[in-house]
């Protein structure tokens, strides 16, 4: 099929553009879990320094589980925190997988996305479970991960990063996020970025590709 996008990389953020999340489940799955006197720090959670620093690698797993142990002040066991903290993660549909293979046929795909080691661990068990592939790099060009990379969006760095290292310029790149301030980043440093708020939205998008 011939190109029509003036483009030569698609990159995917993943959650809720490839693999399905839901925060909220996960918060009220910790609320379910701590006392009345803890119960209104749980929506600060994905705000707190230690968070962003997991994100960004800047700590490892046991430090991160510490941290989440120490926030709530709960006893939880590792196997408990991971299961708190993966909860909010669903299914990576097959049409998204299909169709990133089939852009594959006239594009440069890739991932791009604010993540941590437990959780890419947890969504390549269900990647292997649901559909026999061991992780990422089977399925895009170039995988770029927040803590593998020291950097996190929407920081113009790790657009810049990102860029460089695809080897192109800013504006031959189609950026997809469901998150509005990530787009405004992405789109802040050149690249074309496509506001993901449904599930449909890529398909739409990507339908003449």
């Amino acid at each position: 099929m011939k190109n029509t996008l003036n483009a030569d990389f698609l990159i995917f953020d993943l959650g809720n553009v490839i693999i399905d999340i839901d925060y909220q489940n996960s918060l009220q799955l910790i609320r379910n879990q701590v006392s009345e006197h803890h119960k209104d720090k749980v929506g600060g959670f994905y705000l707190t320094d230690f968070h962003k620093d997991y994100e960004k690698g800047l700590i490892d797993s046991p430090t991160f589980r510490n941290s989440v142990r120490g926030y709530f002040e709960q006893d939880w066991e590792d196997q408990k925190v991971d299961e708190l903290w993966n909860s909010l993660i669903g299914k990576i549909p097959k049409e998204r997988l299909d169709l990133v293979e089939k852009l594959k046929k006239n594009y440069q795909v890739g991932i791009l996305s604010n993540t941590n080691q437990i959780h890419i661990e947890a969504v390549y068990n269900i990647l292997k479970r649901d559909n026999g592939i061991d992780n990422f790099d089977q399925l895009f060009h170039k995988v770029f991960l927040s803590h593998e990379m020291g950097l996190s969006k929407p920081s113009a760095e790790i657009y810049e990063k990102m860029v460089s290292e695809l080897g192109t310029t800013p504006d031959r790149v189609v950026f997809f996020d469901d998150l509005e301030a990530n787009v405004i980043g992405a789109s802040k440093v050149g690249i074309q970025a496509v506001h993901v708020t449904g599930p449909e939205v890529i398909f739409d998008y990507l339908k003449h590709a």
